[in-house]
């Protein structure tokens, strides 16, 4: 994909798939969950917002799945 094909809705969907991810791989890993030691537990209203954004995040990530690649020109 071109670079300059994404737009900055993707590029803050990426970012919050990372999070996400890194999130998720410290459950997996350690058992720790950064997004609600950060924000004051799982029940906590700003974690359930990170974790809701994140999950929006991953289902805009599913369209650049399916996004006609650009063809260079070389």
């Amino acid at each position: 994909m071109d670079m300059s094909a994404i737009t900055w809705a993707d590029r803050i969907a990426l970012a919050l798939i990372v999070i996400g991810g890194i999130n998720w791989g410290l459950v997996g890993l350690l058992d720790f969950d950064a997004v609600a030691w950060l924000f004051g537990g799982s029940e906590d209203i700003f974690s359930r917002i990170v974790y809701t954004l994140v999950g929006l995040g991953a289902v805009w990530g599913i369209t650049l799945l399916f996004r006609p690649r650009e063809e260079r020109a070389t």
